[in-house]
């Protein structure tokens, strides 16, 4: 197995484990993480996902000695080689264009290229480590980046910015990352596992369909006029104040204790 999948106390642990490769992602991998994103998915016993890789990379993206061939090959290119369960699979795989309301936190070490920076796109929280470097390489390979960045990246981060790792396919290092806002925090190595583990284990602990909801009206909104998004978060908002959840929680505050939330 190329992809290791653990759930401990409420948090799916998900490594790339392909280090020979870089963690690149051939049919077998991604096939693989597609389905480990939807168990995630449908999974009430886990909360949240630490996704990370294996040796010195998170994730170098397709491989250009597999998978690629594979796309080039076919007469429909992308769209024929993707087609009925293949097609959700691949996009889960790259968190594109599919609906995970769970947060997930990226522990980015080392080299998270191409699809692997696709990826990371489609994630909530970033932490990575001092030696990580990001990259859109596939315009120096004559390749288009398919996995959703020229989509997602000029949302995230300054239009310009987005458009020179696009278009250079240059690699930036972990400072300049953070700088721009690619990541949240850049830590050593060392840090990288208990800094993630940090974050994931402080949002199981909130109530999971605040959680969940929150997620959801962050980003369905950002596509939506203000009238229209104002009155999208007062619909995802309404359930949750309706649940048990919003009973136990300020009753756990005044009582000064943890709450035991249910996700009901």
């Amino acid at each position: 197995m190329t992809v290791d999948y653990v759930k401990k106390d409420k948090i799916a642990y998900i490594t790339l484990n392909r280090p020979e490769a870089r963690n690149a992602l051939d049919p077998d991998t991604l096939e693989q993480l597609g389905k480990t994103w939807m168990d995630f998915r449908d999974d009430a016993s886990v909360l949240v996902a630490i996704i990370t890789g294996v040796g010195n990379s998170f994730c170098a993206g397709a491989d250009l000695g597999t998978l690629i061939p594979r796309i080039t090959a076919s007469p429909e290119g992308l769209p024929g080689l993707i087609k009925g369960e293949m097609a959700q699979i691949f996009q889960s795989a790259l968190l594109r264009h599919f609906d995970i309301w769970k947060p997930i936190v990226a522990a980015v070490n080392g080299y998270c290229i191409a699809g692997g920076l696709e990826m990371l796109l489609g994630m909530d929280i970033r932490i990575a480590s001092e030696n990580a470097f990001f990259a859109i390489q596939e315009p120096r390979w004559g390749l288009f980046p398919a996995g959703g960045s020229t989509v997602r990246l000029p949302r995230q981060v300054p239009f310009c910015k987005a458009m020179e790792i696009l278009l250079t396919g240059e690699k930036i290092d972990a400072n300049e990352a953070y700088r721009m806002g690619l990541v949240n925090y850049v830590v050593p190595q060392a840090e990288l596992m208990p800094t993630a583990e940090k974050f994931a284990r402080r949002i199981a602990d909130n109530g999971p369909l605040a959680v969940s909801a929150i997620k959801k009206s962050a980003i369905e909104c950002l596509s939506m006029p203000l009238p229209k998004a104002y009155e999208h978060e007062i619909e995802l908002a309404t359930p949750v104040f309706k649940s048990e959840d919003a009973i136990e929680g300020p009753l756990a505050f005044m009582q000064k204790r943890k709450p035991d939330f249910k996700g009901k």
